[in-house]
């Protein structure tokens, strides 16, 4: 009822599109002229996306889309139209526009500024402008002056220091946002999805600094353009690659080291970039493990490789390609026991992308995409072998649109196809000469599609709405064998499906809409309602995601995830938007969640006969309060949340605080710029413990100890808090050198803070000689961690 209850609101609204004030519409629309252009970085030619073009001063204007892309219609006149962006200086130029037109904005970087901290917008005012909601973008310079685990910088840590985002554990890029769970974030790489964002167990993320541009994150009011997942989007864009130049850079910290490399291979016609990154604690570590040593050849490490180039063949057509690979790798040898392992696991991504531009008003963009994931376990003892491998593989196609028929109005749509491989673990073994082949559960395949338009429309100076409609449809195909089990869950009989067959098909409308009222020109309110659904899902024990956890579909017997969305904001500005205010509340309602039985354990069988389904809801408070210019920079972020599931057969069916619940969650993020050659950096995050089971009772049955739980996170670990520092020195020669190069000295949880990372029960003495003792003990990772990191540049 509610689909088709806000389907029709937005239908109504269409009408009024073509509405326009009487005076307008009398005017014939030949005294209608376009003005069209892009707007790039005058240094490096790189795209700037989301940058104002603004007419004669007013508010009212468009943006640039995600290739820097703009146009603007109005009556023929002379105009001043000028271009801005918080990184840039402003560019104001004098059109006559009494025909059609095409100009390129080039804009010149500050780059004085550019270690200030911005946090949601690229104009100054968008938080109060913009009627998206819940929006937050980041450029890398930003993310940089954040102090970094280990010195390696991570912008999935940066974004877990906003309100309403919350880290998955110490020291984890994982993220929770809304009360969703960590397969509810649709992280895209260059519109790739990247399915595993961490290293090391989930203790760095996947993206390399030297090589982003730009991540913005949305975890309210999701526009029409993005689907398939629940709670969030972060899009990540990397670079193009400097047009006009070569440039070099790179950093040597502790336990990793980066290059990049960047310039034209046709200058201001073509460009490309090459980055890559290293772990080196295996080869640290190497010299001290002897060769005599049981344990040599042991070790791991994982690396990083963005490459991407353009090709600029007219104004109207542009060509990008760009693709990620990555891989850790885990070695570990027992030569006391003959024993060998090797475990690599990683993505690979590749993106290929057209832009052409039809005509001044519509610019298109088409993409083709490949992603991989692959996870692989291989041991060795003496003369037997055995292997487990799984994965997921995608190949999509996609095409968008952005057209601007007036200047209140921004349309964009478009459709895409997704061709989904899921790969099970799959066991082989060797005994000698005998290989051994168990009936693994079979690859599953699924076919996606989506179709969406959406609409931002500036009604008048106080009222802005951007709302759009979403089509999208899953079907699991062939080949694929359907068993009929009885209760005990035996085989009975099959249904044998051949390739591309359908197996079963979900679909449905999701709707979109945010809307904005201006009180002034500071101060503002917005309201948003979104409906989502999710076809493909990752179900895990762990509070984080593993490389061993299974991305799984959409089946006959899973149903896909839903959520509605609520949400409603004060967003206020003051001092001329030096400082950012925000309060946002919200409610979302989940069902067809996805857990394991109780009881349940790891086998080789299918995972789906092993879940069950209910529904969950959160809600909760964020304030934001945001100092964006000054050589004082930051804000202190706030979020009160709860979080609940509800399972038929989970805690006697009665609800409970899910895992990721977390009552308070606060982040203060301070910079400041004493001079030239020092900037330091201070981090303090505090948050509500985790919900944890832990057993209540123990018992002594025939001489075994046997534990009775308690219901479902019933308890709580230790509230969390730590404080980061971080120190940069420039050095400034007095004499301009080609290389340049700064340090950075920072110092994870500087008070060596003990915080809980898991709990254990310890057992010692005997029941038979009834001095039998159980102590709970907690396990913390890590005390007070420095680090130190020399970057460069040429």
């Amino acid at each position: 009822m509610r689909v088709v209850l806000v389907c029709c609101l937005i239908l109504l609204m269409a009408p009024a599109f073509s509405q326009q004030n009487p005076a307008q519409s009398g005017r014939a629309a030949a005294g209608r002229f376009t003005l069209n252009g892009y707007v790039k970085d005058s240094l490096s030619g790189e795209s700037i996306m989301g940058a104002s073009i603004i007419v004669n001063g007013q508010t009212r204007g468009v943006a640039s889309n995600q290739y820097g892309f703009y146009s603007i219609t109005l009556e023929a006149g002379d105009y001043q139209i000028s271009a801005s962006h918080i990184s840039y200086f402003s560019k104001p130029v004098q059109v006559e526009l009494h025909s059609d037109q095409s100009y390129n904005f080039d804009l010149r970087p500050k780059t004085a500024l550019n270690n200030d901290v911005v946090v949601y917008s690229k104009r100054r005012d968008a938080n109060v402008k913009n009627a998206q909601m819940g929006k937050i973008e980041l450029s890398m310079n930003q993310v940089r002056s954040i102090p970094a685990f280990m010195g390696e910088v991570d912008l999935l840590k940066a974004l877990q220091l906003l309100p309403g985002i919350q880290s998955a554990g110490e020291g984890n890029a994982g993220f929770y946002v809304r009360g969703g769970g960590p397969d509810q974030n649709l992280i895209l790489l260059d519109d790739a999805v990247v399915y595993n964002t961490g290293h090391l167990f989930g203790f760095f993320s996947v993206f390399n600094s030297d090589a982003i541009k730009n991540v913005s994150l949305i975890k309210g009011g999701m526009p029409a353009q993005y689907g398939g997942r629940l709670s969030s989007v972060v899009d990540v864009t990397m670079k193009d690659g400097n047009i006009n130049k070569f440039e070099t850079e790179g950093g040597i910290g502790l336990i990793a080291s980066r290059f990049s490399i960047q310039g034209p291979l046709k200058k201001n016609k073509a460009s490309f970039i090459l980055s890559g990154r290293r772990t080196y604690i295996d080869a640290l570590a190497s010299p001290f493990i002897k060769k005599t040593s049981s344990f040599y050849g042991s070790g791991y490490y994982f690396y990083d490789l963005n490459a991407k180039m353009n090709y600029r063949f007219s104004e109207k057509d542009r060509l990008f390609i760009s693709g990620y690979f990555g891989r850790d790798v885990f070695d570990f040898n027992n030569a006391k026991r003959s024993f060998k392992t090797n475990i690599p696991w990683g993505n690979s991504t590749a993106t290929v992308r057209w832009n052409h531009v039809f005509n001044r008003r519509l610019f298109s963009n088409t993409t083709l995409l490949y992603n991989d994931y692959k996870f692989s376990f291989n041991a060795k003892q003496d003369n037997f072998e055995i292997g487990l491998s799984s994965g997921i593989r995608d190949g999509s196609i996609k095409t968008d649109f952005d057209y601007y028929p007036l200047p209140d109005h921004k349309l964009k749509f478009g459709g895409l196809f997704t061709y989904h491989r899921f790969i099970p673990n799959v066991v082989t073994g060797r005994q000698d000469s005998v290989v051994f082949k168990p009936n693994n559960e079979g690859t599953k395949y699924g076919a996606e599609a989506a179709f969406y338009i959406q609409d931002d429309w500036e009604i008048s100076e106080k009222i802005k709405l951007n709302y759009g409609l979403r089509w999208s449809h899953f079907t699991q195909i062939g080949p694929y064998t359907k068993f009929n089990r009885d209760a005990n869950g035996n085989k009975l009989d099959s249904t044998v499906y051949i390739g591309f067959q359908r197996v079963k098909g979900y679909g449905g409308l999701e709707p979109r809409a945010t809307i904005r009222y201006a009180i002034n020109d500071e101060t503002s309110i917005k309201a948003a309602v979104t409906r989502n659904l999710q076809f493909i899902h990752l179900v895990s024990n762990a509070g984080t995601t593993l490389p061993t956890d299974l991305w799984v579909p959409s089946t006959y017997i899973v149903k896909p995830q839903i959520s509605w969305l609520y949400s409603a904001g004060l967003f206020r500005n003051f001092k001329d938007n030096t400082w950012e205010t925000s309060l946002e509340l919200y409610y979302k309602d989940m069902r067809n969640q996805i857990e394991y039985k109780e009881g349940y354990t790891p086998s080789l069988a299918d995972p789906e006969s092993e879940f069950v389904f209910g529904k969950g809801w959160s809600y909760g408070s964020e304030l934001l309060l945001n100092k964006v210019r000054g050589r004082f920079t930051g804000w202190i972020g706030y979020t009160l949340s709860w979080t609940w599931r509800k399972f038929a057969q989970l805690n006697g069916g009665e609800r409970y605080p899910a895992k990721y619940d977390r009552r308070h969650d606060i982040s203060v993020v301070g910079n400041y710029e004493q001079s030239k050659k020092w900037k330091f950096g201070v981090v303090f995050v505090y948050g509500t413990g985790n919900a944890i089971t832990l057993p209540e009772r123990f018992y002594v049955i025939n001489g075994v100890l046997t534990q009775e739980y308690s219901k479902i996170n019933q308890y709580r670990m230790k509230a969390y808090h730590r404080m980061d520092l971080s120190a940069t020195y420039t050095p400034v020669p007095k004499k301009k050198h080609k290389l340049s190069s700064y340090w950075v000295f920072s110092i994870y949880n500087a008070y060596s803070r003990l915080n809980p990372y898991f709990i254990y029960f310890d057992q010692s003495g005997s029941p038979v000689n009834g001095d039998l003792k159980v102590e709970a003990r907690q396990v913390s990772l890590f005390p007070v961690l420095p680090a130190v990191t020399w970057n460069f540049k040429f």
